[in-house]
């Protein structure tokens, strides 16, 4: 094709500071035979999809699919997916494929490190600094400490990767844990279970994707199960933690600190108490973010495309429907 008519449109809206420009000469550099086009206006979207049998962004709303008329494949340049006329795409044959995994590495290094600066008590030595106060303080260590993680899905398996040689006990809580896991033992999400693995937990590290089962599922009961010297990480979605009672934990000294990378309500309000207390680190949802984005992206959609040109949508990688049936559930299992 050529570039009226392209084989993969890339829409214009950038993410996480990154150029959708530099996205389209990967694309390019990758698909040496096909033609890749970037819309860089909301006029040229609506021209270039029209022909185009791939296209790929960070959104696609319904007045824009209506101008697709051969479109087969939209390649969203997110995890999530619930911001997309998924039942329309669905209706109109069009596979939806996201970006599931190529944050998982940043996201599991984030999570290690909140690990090691909790162990080595680095925030309390931050805050000195900022003092100008030499006094010293007593650091730990992580070595023989039970790390509990919610959620074993890439950003999970990636952040026990990352604890191999450390001389960590690992519990692992999944939906299906008749699977196993990489960690050393793994349950599911009921209740006793739940528990039982907080009660023994140092560092409770959640990863898991936001759903019915998992909304608040740190709550009062929870955060009072895990001892007095534990230490909660979320580094998935803000809901996941019920936030008056991780408050309330926290200053009754319930728990010894957490490192939330999301809150709910995200942005967090300024008068949010969480924001004075000396052991908690928030950070504002950036676990996610790499300059490695595009590269990872583009290889879930080079794989695609060519799959694509065989007609081989089965074998398409990071698929979240079928065309073929009714939209697919929004959440991952893991």
């Amino acid at each position: 094709m050529n570039k009226a008519n392209p084989d993969v449109v890339v829409l214009r809206k950038n993410t996480e500071g990154l150029s959708t420009r530099a996205y389209t000469e990967i694309l390019q550099e990758k698909l040496p035979d096909y033609t890749v086009v970037h819309a860089d206006t909301p006029k040229k979207e609506r021209e270039l999809i029209q022909n185009a049998p791939v296209a790929t962004g960070v959104t696609m709303n319904t007045e824009l699919l209506d101008c697709a008329e051969n479109l087969e494949l939209f390649a969203v340049a997110s995890s999530g997916y619930n911001h997309l006329p998924m039942d329309e795409l669905t209706e109109k044959g069009v596979v939806v494929s996201n970006a599931a995994g190529i944050h998982a590495p940043g996201i599991a290094e984030q999570a290690l490190g909140y690990c090691l600066m909790f162990a080595r008590q680095l925030h309390t030595g931050w805050q000195r600094n900022v003092n100008h106060e030499w006094r010293h303080y007593q650091p730990g260590e992580l070595k023989g400490s039970t790390v509990t993680i919610v959620g074993l899905g890439a950003i999970g398996t990636e952040f026990v990767n990352r604890l191999e040689g450390m001389d960590v006990d690992t519990i692992g809580i999944r939906y299906s844990p008749e699977k196993g896991g990489p960690t050393d033992e793994v349950y599911g999400f009921d209740e006793d279970s739940i528990h039982s693995a907080l009660a023994r937990t140092d560092y409770l590290v959640l990863s898991t994707p936001l759903s019915e089962t998992t909304r608040n599922l740190i709550d009062e009961a929870e955060l009072n199960t895990l001892p007095p010297s534990a230490y909660v990480i979320n580094v998935c979605r803000g809901g996941v933690i019920h936030t008056d009672a991780l408050v309330a934990a926290l200053q009754k000294n319930d728990i010894s600190g957490a490192a939330l990378d999301v809150t709910d309500p995200e942005p967090l309000p300024t008068d949010c108490p969480l924001w004075r207390m000396g052991n908690v680190l928030i950070t504002p949802h950036v676990g996610g973010h790499t300059p490695k984005h595009w590269d990872r992206l583009s290889d879930i959609v080079v794989h695609n495309v060519e799959q694509l040109e065989r007609g081989s949508k089965a074998e398409f990688h990071n698929r979240v429907n079928d065309p073929r049936t009714v939209p697919s559930p929004k959440v991952n299992e893991d």
